[in-house]
């Protein structure tokens, strides 16, 4: 019998070899067959097509996707844009100057996400005692009049009453990102012209011109300022209230932080929704044939959906949002009303060059 064995493990060797050696041929066949695709796409939505989910299946749809990180007003105006298939702005804005820019791109709606105000419960506190924050239906609403008029009197927390869950003597400010880089800060910024323009859009410079020495004000009393969106955020979650009592972030950064595979988030770390608030778009802008393929594809595909709401995006899968966030335990409006449209791109361009004239010492 010994001298069938020899052969049979030979055999058997053999077979497996020969398995590996296809596997590994039909793979890198597999991989060949990708449509590499190439991007420019803002921080924010860097985590979802890093998601090894994602990848797989992107590759199943025959999509393999370079992605490059660049902030949106970077991707509007600094890069040779015939260098890529895509570009993956935040915000209208900067969509609308690209769109412009290559005349025979087209773009889609892939999803979005409002503007919040990252907080803690004891700053709830603080606000809501002041009448500055309020518990709605499911959420808590922040009067963003009211906190235009904190900034307008310099005030500072230990001037609000019943303060005793933050009695520091430090100015009531919100944490950007900085204005000249980030879609997050230009979409703070839109929000704050609208209020101080008693609340209505700014449509040129004749309207924002008497408003540049506040909204100045709100970005230059913050000192240094991240580039980024998901560092302020980052700090926040890691430095607790100390360091950050109320950041302007996405509500998608927080949705995705409160995710078990990222940890969760702090059993005090709350959400503020803005009144009014402001939509970040996430409008995918093909710049060639597969470029537009891939748009179609994350604008339709059910399952690539679906993963872009795990990770704390909003679209037309209103049911799978609202579950998928019920089973994290987190208190969101499942419909959001007070929205309002940021200014056309020439304006809120015209607005950040002023206030980059502050910064580098003009009026």
């Amino acid at each position: 019998m010994n001298r069938f064995v020899g052969p049979l493990l030979a055999l058997v060797l053999a077979l497996a070899v020969g398995v590996g050696i296809y596997m590994s041929a039909s793979d890198s066949f597999k991989r060949n067959r990708l449509i590499t695709v190439s991007g420019l796409s803002g921080s924010e939505k860097i985590p979802f097509f890093k998601d090894t989910r994602v990848i797989e299946a992107l590759a199943e749809r025959g999509f393999a996707v370079d992605i490059h990180k660049a902030g949106s007003r970077q991707i509007a105006t600094a890069f040779d844009l015939s260098n890529y298939d895509f570009a993956f702005p935040a915000g209208i804005p900067a969509a609308e100057k690209i769109r412009r820019t290559v005349r025979s791109s087209k773009s889609y709606q892939v999803f979005f996400t409002p503007i919040v105000i990252a907080t803690w419960q004891p700053i709830v506190n603080v606000l809501t005692a002041n009448g500055i924050a309020a518990q709605k239906n499911g959420y808590i609403g922040f009067d963003t009049l009211a906190y235009r008029k904190l900034i307008d009197s310099d005030t500072r927390w230990s001037a609000l009453e019943n303060n005793a869950g933050y009695p520091v003597n430090k100015m009531v400010l919100l944490t950007s990102t900085d204005v000249r880089k980030s879609n997050s800060a230009a979409m703070y910024l839109a929000l704050m012209s609208y209020v101080a323009n008693d609340n209505r859009i700014v449509k040129n410079e004749s309207d924002f011109a008497p408003l540049m020495p506040f909204l100045k004000g709100i970005f230059m009393r913050q000192g240094y300022l991240e580039s980024s969106s998901q560092t302020p955020f980052d700090d926040y979650l890691l430095m607790g209230m100390g360091k950050t009592p109320m950041v302007v972030a996405y509500e998608s950064q927080f949705i995705h932080a409160a995710t078990p595979s990222e940890g969760g988030i702090p059993d005090d770390a709350v959400l503020m929704y803005p009144e009014p608030t402001i939509f970040t778009k996430h409008i995918f802008i093909g710049l060639t044939e597969n470029g537009k393929k891939l748009g179609e594809l994350l604008e339709a595909d059910e399952m690539l959906k679906q993963l872009a709401i795990e990770h704390g995006f909003r679209n037309d899968n209103r049911a799978y949002f609202n579950q998928f966030t019920h089973g994290l335990g987190v208190d969101l409006p499942e419909t959001i009303f007070n929205v309002i449209e940021p200014p056309s791109y020439e304006v809120v361009e015209g607005m950040i060059q002023e206030i980059e004239l502050a910064y580098q010492g003009g009026s």
